[in-house]
């Protein structure tokens, strides 16, 4: 077979046709100012297969909100938002790391009932924009890679975030109906932007994130398929009426869910994760998803910090004798970003081990 450009594979990986050799990407969600990763971030534009993301929902018209900051400790700041609805006010507070560090919220904007009926007072936000910057990203991109359009938080998984997942979690059994009322707008206000999408010929690399918010252990597949499978499907469908194809981002033990992304939909699925990050197997993945799906990763993060190159050299070709054996349906990947600050040299030498070892196995 002849060798492909990259903007070729990707796309038999997304409509999962025969390849000359695995996908080999990772996400690119760098420490920020970190000059460490310079020679990685080099060595991916140069050597591995390319996303660009392009942020899909930003035409929505954004919800009337005020915020301020004060100081919390010496550690943190409070960011405090107030999100203004016919209803009420309702109010979400995030700390801030003075220090560099990663956040971490507080409380949520809904944390009761009354407040959900509030959130749903608000009325359904307007779409609106100019969409010629993705055409000029995806030229630009030419065959390195693809554009991917992001359309963020999948309903459940946004919905989660404004209730924090304890009080998701109470209200799937005290008020059931009002998880569904908040996610039936939520997937209609996502269908409402999509549309505007491919009226103007966006697309038709698609991505959604946020289902592992409701996966084993927190919650069981009967929610994962009330929240996650009812309310994504008529995305999927609506994609896929287009010739689109769309990509899900998901942690956790998906073992006892994995249907439900092909109920879904999806066409590429990230990570896939065996014990102890999760409770899935290459084997078993790869088994389920045969024929139907993508699969994107996964050699854990850790490893490209903790492991030795040989020792991901060996892995990821442990990797490409289960998951490519029928030539078709695998993206070689960490399972996230790189994401320790001053570290980037010391996991140059194993993204170098993994990306060679996807290289050596053209067909």
């Amino acid at each position: 077979m002849q060798p492909m450009t990259s903007r070729e594979r990707l796309r038999r990986c997304y409509f999962n046709e025969e390849l000359d050799r695995p996908g080999v990407y990772s996400r690119t969600g760098f420490p920020s100012s970190d000059s460490t990763y310079d020679r990685l971030k080099a060595y991916l534009q140069t050597h591995a297969d390319l996303k660009r993301g392009w942020r899909g929902r930003a035409f929505e018209s954004p919800a009337p909100t005020e915020q301020s900051v004060e100081m919390h400790t010496e550690d943190f700041d409070r960011q405090m938002t107030i999100l203004h609805t016919p209803a009420g006010d309702l109010r979400f507070t995030y700390l801030l790391s003075r220090k560099g560090q990663p956040g971490l919220s507080e409380t949520y904007f809904i944390k009761s009932r009354e407040d959900a009926e509030a959130y749903l007072s608000l009325p359904m936000p307007g779409v609106a924009g100019d969409v010629s910057s993705f055409f000029k990203a995806d030229g630009e991109m030419g065959d390195r890679g693809i554009v991917d359009v992001g359309l963020g938080v999948n309903p459940a998984g946004f919905v989660a975030e404004l209730c924090g997942s304890e009080t998701f979690a109470m209200l799937t059994i005290t008020d059931r109906d009002i998880i569904h009322a908040l996610c039936e707008r939520q997937m209609n206000v996502i269908l409402n932007n999509l549309r505007f999408l491919l009226e103007r010929k966006v697309g038709p690399y698609f991505s959604m994130a946020g289902e592992e918010f409701i996966v084993p252990p927190l919650h069981g597949p009967r929610d994962f398929w009330e929240f996650n499978v009812k309310y994504d499907k008529p995305i999927a469908d609506l994609i896929h009426e287009a010739g689109g194809r769309l990509h899900i981002h998901c942690h956790g033990s998906i073992k006892s869910v994995f249907k439900g992304f092909l109920d879904i939909g999806a066409d590429v699925l990230h990570p896939f994760e065996a014990p102890p990050m999760g409770d899935i197997t290459p084997m078993e993945a790869k088994e389920m998803a045969r024929g139907k799906l993508c699969l994107e990763g996964n050699i854990q993060i850790a490893a490209m910090y903790e492991h030795t190159p040989e020792q991901v050299r060996h892995e990821t070709q442990s990797l490409i004798k289960t998951g490519f054996n029928d030539h078709k349906g695998m993206i070689v990947s960490p399972s996230a970003s790189p994401y320790i600050r001053g570290k980037g040299e010391d996991c140059f030498e194993q993204y170098k081990a993994m990306i060679n070892a996807v290289l050596e196995r053209q067909i």
